[in-house]
This record gives C-alpha cells, sequence and structure tokens, in this order.
C-alpha cells in the first residue's frame, strides 16, 4: 500500500510522474479484457496493487482525454471509449505529457554556470531527438498489441 507522503510528492510534480504513464498502461490492458463491462477503480487498483486514489488520478486524466467512458454510481466504472486497436502507445504518453526521467535527469543537473548553461543548450537538442525516438517507437505499438503479448506469455504458463 503506499504511503501517503508518496501520493502527495506524486500530487505536486509539474510533469505527471513516468510511472503514471505505466499504471495508465496497465489500466487499459485491464480495461481492453474486460470488453464493455464498466469496471471499478477499486477492482483495477487491487489487480495492479496500486493505491485506488492514485489509480483515479491517472483514469481521470484518460477519460479527460478521450480514451476512457466513465459512470457514476452503484455501477459504476470506466471503460475504452476506443476500441484498443487504435490506442497507440504514444497516445498515453501524450495524455500525461511524460518527460522521460533520462532526458529530463540529464537537462535538469547542467546548473546555472556558464558551462552548465551551455551545457542546457547542447542536451536539450540531444534530449529532444531522444524523446522524438521514443515517440516514433511509442507509435508503433497499441494496447491491443500489448494485450495479445501478455496473453501469449499466460499460455506460456
Amino acid at each position: 500500500m503506499k504511503e501517503k507522503n508518496d501520493i502527495e510528492a506524486e500530487k505536486y510534480t509539474g510533469n505527471h510522474q513516468p510511472k503514471w504513464f505505466g499504471l495508465a498502461v496497465q489500466a487499459l490492458i485491464i480495461l481492453s479484457r474486460e470488453q464493455m463491462l464498466m469496471c471499478p477503480s477499486v477492482d483495477i487498483a487491487a489487480y495492479l496493487q496500486s493505491e485506488a486514489t492514485l489509480l483515479r488520478r491517472v483514469l481521470a486524466v484518460l477519460s479527460r482525454e478521450g480514451l476512457l467512458e466513465t459512470r457514476e454510481g452503484r455501477d459504476g466504472g470506466y471503460r475504452l471509449k476506443k476500441n484498443p486497436e487504435s490506442i497507440t502507445l504514444v497516445e498515453v504518453y501524450d495524455a500525461f505529457q511524460v518527460s522521460s526521467p533520462l532526458c529530463f535527469g540529464i537537462v535538469d543537473k547542467t546548473g546555472t554556470h556558464p558551462l552548465g548553461i551551455q551545457m542546457k543548450t547542447v542536451l536539450s537538442d540531444i534530449t529532444e531527438e531522444l524523446d522524438l525516438s521514443m515517440r516514433e517507437v511509442l507509435k508503433n505499438y497499441t494496447i491491443a498489441d500489448l494485450a495479445r503479448r501478455l496473453d501469449k506469455l499466460e499460455h506460456r504458463n
């Protein structure tokens, strides 16, 4: 179970934490398996062994971006609004405006001294190229692709 301080730290970061992307992808895979059924956030959180409040914030972003349909009430929950074949990982990545921890760390640690300022300019070009490359890779995979890969793994075991 998550500590309250961990949740608060995530709540106040400028960009969503990269783990939000991971939780979002996993939640979308779960929902793709549920077909047209509404799935409560508590059930998804339990399956992912995640904190329900954090997961609801992740699901709210996906809903705002048009990937999920939500319904409140006793029979409420979440379900996919789009076909899992059409949801690319880059679409999920963009929903959270995730910056790669590597890219962020490289530029963030350059400092304000003269060399640091110059390095920030030089490294910004490289990190932009890294981000573009990562986005190209993420465009090649859908939620349905990952679900199929997981199904293959489950059938092996």
